[in-house]
């Protein structure tokens, strides 16, 4: 099933999108949702279940936003991206790393979008650049 959604994009956007389209034979549409696609993470379904962010205490707030994955999964996923590297996973082991990397990206995501509700909410100093 897909969807019609109507954006509007900066032209200089717009055309270097084109220009990719032309250059690579495709069609607009295909070409911004391939790019898209390839920038949103998967997200679990259980992220429907979680509370919105802005909605949680101060308290919360500063728990998810010191938050870390646990140190099992914190090691595993070092051992799993050590073997990657040098094409050394086994059986089942890819998928246990995309998992895992899964959990990083959505627990990552949660943590900025939490560590900026704590600076907006005066909770935290701003992070120097």
């Amino acid at each position: 099933m897909t969807i019609a959604v109507t954006i509007h994009l900066p032209d200089d956007l717009y055309q270097r999108a084109e220009r990719f389209a032309r250059l690579s034979n495709r069609d607009l549409a295909s070409v911004i949702t391939d790019t898209v696609q390839s920038l949103l993470p998967p997200m679990g379904n259980y992220i429907d279940t979680l509370q919105p962010i802005e909605t949680l205490s101060n308290q919360e707030i500063l728990i998810l936003a010191n938050s870390k994955m646990t140190p099992d999964e914190d090691s595993r996923m070092s051992f799993l991206l050590a073997h990657q590297r040098e094409n050394e996973l086994i059986e089942g082991e890819a998928q246990e790393l995309q998992a895992l990397m899964q959990i990083y990206q959505e627990g990552w995501l949660r943590q900025t979008t939490a560590l900026i509700q704590a600076i907006e909410r005066g909770l935290m100093e701003p992070m120097d650049s």
